[in-house]
């Protein structure tokens, strides 16, 4: 779907039932919300994120709004291809004239935004990637991240690896590109003087088909230890090819591809039985939480308000967390809903606790640090569903 805008809720519904078209709302009673969005393309799995955006979006203008006013989803999709990013991005921007963009999709595609919405004062808020550059205040004031970053999330693994794997001789799978990369940098920082143990590196293109030749000659090197820092079509392949093939190493999931819907059912539940990751939110699978109040909310909202919607991927779990600070974010603009103080009240959030964020983590942001969520907690793969272990590591302890 190349196009997906909406002005939801009843109100609009109200003025389609009497031939009014949306438009003549005044501009004064919208907040417009610009997105980009895989829909399609090599990281279409992510499109569920936007699809989930968009269904909270339409619960809340169902039930009256932000402060008295509804919220218009403008989402286009862009393939994951930064030139198509710009394209649309420039078309939310200067066309549909929104008020902000949230959660736009992928490191290479805000990357090749990052300067536009800066230079023209968009908010540019809770990008749906962990690289550590949206967290840059000083340079870039309109954006901000919202997930754990990359090389937070990278030095995790290396700490654990350094203190349970014995001698341990690591292998890395990552995308060519800065997501890839700011992974492979949290991973070389957290090994601290240990950088040696790494003995393969084996960077990958998007645009390839697969990554199985990759696969089988970082298994040549030797190592033990086998990092997937992927995006979702290329982790599967990379799960099941490892698994094909013999390699009986520790294997390694970054948390952006942890979908067990999207993911690891397509490698292979029983290939990817033992992978280690980490996470930041609820697994909604997990026994531990099938009595959860929040879990059995998001049910509900799921079964309401996007029925066509997995219910076993993690990325309608992340939209759904992710729309919940957007419209958090929203309500705290009172009456002045400019791009000045939208910005404003995003970065000052304190002890925000968006639903089926694990015990323990919270959304904290400041004038001087625009990363909402900095802690994790390691979980294991058991064949059906994801088994957190250890304790909650913060950013600053990693």
């Amino acid at each position: 779907m190349l196009n997906r805008r909406t002005l939801l809720g009843a109100g609009a519904a109200a003025l389609a039932a009497a031939g009014i078209p949306a438009a003549a709302l005044a501009a004064d009673d919208v907040i417009k919300v610009g997105n980009t969005m895989a829909y399609s393309g090599p990281a279409s799995a992510y499109g569920q994120i936007g699809s989930t955006i968009g269904a909270y979006i339409e619960m809340v203008n169902a039930q009256g709004g932000v402060n008295g006013r509804k919220i218009e989803w403008i989402s286009y999709d862009d393939g994951y291809s930064p030139p198509k990013t710009v394209e649309q991005i420039r078309r939310l921007v200067e066309q549909d004239e929104v008020d902000l963009l949230h959660a736009t999709l992928g490191t290479p595609t805000n990357t090749a935004i990052h300067k536009y919405v800066n230079a023209k004062k968009v908010p540019h808020l809770f990008v749906a990637t962990g690289a550590s550059k949206w967290n840059d205040p000083e340079n870039f004031p309109w954006t901000s991240g919202w997930q754990p970053n990359y090389p937070t999330e990278g030095a995790i693994y290396a700490q654990w690896i350094l203190a349970n794997i014995e001698n341990p001789k690591i292998a890395v799978l990552y995308q060519n590109d800065d997501y890839g990369k700011d992974y492979l940098t949290g991973l070389k920082r957290g090994l601290a003087g240990r950088e040696d143990v790494i003995v393969a590196e084996a960077p990958y293109e998007v645009a390839q088909p697969t990554v199985d030749s990759e696969v089988i000659n970082l298994k040549a090197s030797g190592a033990n230890v086998f990092f997937i820092v992927a995006t979702p079509k290329f982790a599967a392949q990379a799960i099941k090819k490892s698994a094909e093939i013999g390699w009986e190493a520790e294997r390694f999931l970054n948390n952006v591809s942890i979908s067990v819907g999207s993911v690891l059912q397509p490698a292979g539940l029983e290939a990817s039985k033992g992978l280690i990751s980490a996470g930041y939110l609820m697994e909604v699978d997990d026994p531990q939480w099938a009595d959860h109040e929040e879990v059995a909310e998001w049910r509900r909202f799921m079964n309401e308000w996007y029925p066509a919607g997995d219910q076993t991927s993690s990325f309608t779990v992340y939209g759904y967390a992710s729309a919940y600070t957007l419209v958090e974010t929203l309500k705290r603009c009172g009456d002045d809903f400019s791009r000045e103080n939208i910005v404003r009240q995003a970065a000052s959030l304190k002890g925000l606790r968006a639903p089926l964020l694990l015990p323990g983590i919270t959304i904290n942001t400041s004038a001087t640090d625009h990363a909402p969520i900095e802690a994790m907690q390691l979980m294991r793969f058991n064949g059906e569903s994801w088994e957190r272990f250890g304790e909650v590591v913060h950013a600053e302890s990693s």
